[in-house]
């Protein structure tokens, strides 16, 4: 057996053993699994189903981990990621009031684009041409929309007539749950503990018990029905011109995730040759056809995901270790009871839902996402300012798109209007019309 997985992933040209790939897979996995208790909660919000949610995004995670493990051969694991099941819940279904199945279309589209234009050097020429400023301003947007969130669903910011928004009563049960989790996560991650966002949940959820918030349904069970989700995606409706931006933020977000993570994940396995990812094209396609069968499934995009660093950390080097997160994925299907009571919500007084288990992992993955705003050019006004607004737009309107339309259209005005056109890629412009083009016709 041993001899066997040595010869397929290559273990010990990698100088890595089983032991190690299956301790890096089991770390890897404990470090991201917050998303298998997230993913359903925030879609059910939408009126998606939870248990076939739940279901979908096992599956379509454990699928794109095996494609990534066995086409490229790389220690990285493949799940629904965050930031981009927001833009699908919160911009697409609530804001455009597109229905989820048309949304799942979007989804798949972009993920078939992905596909198609693999071999002809378009996310190359998407990566040269984004500033590098309003790269990191997207990053940190939408790290400022998850844990505004996460705010919002544990009752600590409340809406109010007059300021949109103020704190909310932080004696509640559902509220003091959500900062006991906040601060056990917080001091988890602080002490490097591996596993710290599941820790605070598991914590949040134990709480969240004792004072009667949510009742125990169980550990383990067979998994729920997939059916209210499995090809529900319509794709004929998502070819509609009004869908063309939705499609185009999918893949765009989805791009840039994926190449980020590859090569920051890459580094740090030392995988990356002069400057390069070999295998990079089969890593690509495991995020891209693990999106089209996550679509189909019910899921939103999928991605490679930065917490296999941990796994990384812990001496992974080859695809066994993600062979190993993605047996877990499927295991983790037979513990829906316990997925059910850590994802579910509280209805408080005023009919409003909240999510004090979930709530503080959000907050937390806000905050780790925040760190690119250091590599903005904070002295260039024209690239600050159309930074800034890409910051500022995101939490504010509950709109990655709008974000990102807000940061292109300010950054092509400025560089023009400073004498510095040139210094633009031609593609900005492009878009930045179209974007523009799009307000004006609202």
């Amino acid at each position: 057996m041993a001899n066997w997985l040595d010869v397929l992933f290559r273990l010990s040209d990698n100088g890595t053993t089983v032991r190690t790939e299956v301790l890096a897979g089991t770390t890897t996995f404990l470090t991201l699994a917050y998303i298998i208790f997230v993913q359903p909660a925030l879609l059910a919000s939408i009126g998606m189903d939870f248990g076939a949610v739940f279901v979908a995004t096992c599956v379509a995670s454990a699928f794109g981990t095996l494609m990534m493990a066995f086409f490229a051969n790389y220690p990285i694991a493949v799940a629904p990621a965050m930031g981009h099941n927001f833009y699908f819940a919160f911009a697409v279904v609530v804001g455009m009031q597109v229905p989820w199945q048309v949304a799942l279309g979007g989804v798949a589209l972009a993920g078939l684009i992905f596909v198609v234009t693999a071999g002809f050097g378009l996310r190359e020429h998407l990566i040269t041409a984004i500033p590098a400023s309003l790269k990191q301003a997207i990053a940190v947007g939408i790290g400022l929309l998850i844990a505004m969130v996460g705010l919002q669903w544990a009752g600590i910011i409340v809406d109010s007539p007059g300021t949109l928004i103020t704190i909310g009563s932080l004696t509640e049960a559902p509220v003091a749950v959500a900062l006991c989790g906040f601060a056990v996560t917080a001091a988890l991650t602080v002490r490097r503990v591996r596993g710290a966002i599941l820790g605070g949940i598991l914590v949040s959820a134990v709480g969240s018990w004792a004072l009667g918030l949510s009742s125990f349904q169980g550990i383990a069970s067979l998994p729920p029905s997939i059916a209210p989700t499995v090809l529900q995606l319509d794709i004929a409706s998502a070819l509609r011109p009004e869908m063309v931006a939705v499609v185009f933020i999918f893949f765009f977000l989805a791009l840039f995730d994926s190449v980020g993570t590859l090569v920051g994940v890459g580094e740090q396995a030392g995988l990356m040759r002069n400057g390069t990812l070999p295998r990079a094209r089969g890593a690509l396609m495991a995020d891209a056809v693990g999106t089209v069968v996550g679509a189909g499934l019910g899921t939103s995009t999928v991605t490679a995901y930065i917490e296999s660093a941990t796994g990384v950390s812990a001496g992974g080097r080859t695809g066994l270790t993600a062979m190993v997160t993605a047996v877990l994925f499927v295991a983790a299907l037979f513990f829906s009871p316990l997925v059910s009571m850590i994802g579910g919500g509280y209805e408080v007084g005023d009919g409003t839902t909240l999510y004090p288990v979930i709530a503080p992992a959000l907050i937390v993955v806000g905050t780790m996402m925040m760190k690119g705003a250091r590599l903005i050019e904070w002295d260039d006004p024209t690239e600050s300012i159309p930074a800034f607004l890409t910051i500022i737009i995101m939490p504010l309107t509950v709109s990655i798109t709008d974000g990102i339309a807000f940061g292109f259209i300010s950054f092509a005005l400025l560089k023009l209007v400073a004498g510095r056109g040139h210094e633009t890629h031609w593609l900005i412009y492009l878009f930045a019309v179209l974007m523009a083009v799009r307000y004006a016709l609202q």
